[in-house]
């Protein structure tokens, strides 16, 4: 059998409500998405080049947007430790306009008591938005943080978009 060689990195930027986005991946998937940070990406000045998935993430995150779609069926590849892996599957499960507690995503991966890891785990997420870590609350649907973006202004403007209450 022959190894398989990794395809090459493409990226895909585009304009949203929240900013610009960075899509990153190739012929097979999405393994990164960036959301910009007070209007900044950390691949300014890098030219796109698109594959067709990339293409397709754009047009559903499009549609996320415009209020027309409320899951993605895009291809994505994560790349973390089994417990980062068995969180982003978990979020992955969240349905729009849905949220889930940290303890709740400890629990349902056998670590009732790691809250600060589930955070950690959410927080690592190379997708957002495709993996939808934004629809993660405190138990008292408090915000408690947010990397991606500019933080809990972004987190705030995704719940508001899929009507989910938060403090």
């Amino acid at each position: 059998m022959t190894p398989r060689t990794p395809a090459a990195e493409a990226l895909l930027t585009i304009a949203s409500p929240l900013g610009r986005i960075a899509l990153s991946g190739d012929t097979e998937a999405v393994t990164r998405l960036e959301i910009a940070v007070g209007g900044r990406l950390s691949t300014d000045g890098a030219d796109d080049s698109p594959t067709p998935v990339l293409e397709r993430a754009a047009a559903e995150l499009g549609e996320y947007f415009a209020g027309t779609r409320t899951a993605f069926s895009v291809p994505v590849r994560t790349g973390g430790t089994p417990f980062q892996e068995a969180i982003w599957q978990q979020l992955r499960a969240i349905p729009f306009g849905a949220v889930r507690g940290y303890g709740e995503l400890g629990r349902a991966t056998g670590r009732a008591t790691a809250g600060r890891a589930v955070g950690g785990a959410v927080g690592a997420n190379p997708v957002p938005l495709l993996i939808p870590c934004h629809r993660v609350l405190a138990s008292d649907a408090r915000i408690t943080g947010y990397s991606a973006g500019d933080g809990i202004p972004t987190k705030v403007w995704l719940l508001d978009h899929e009507g989910i209450p938060h403090r």
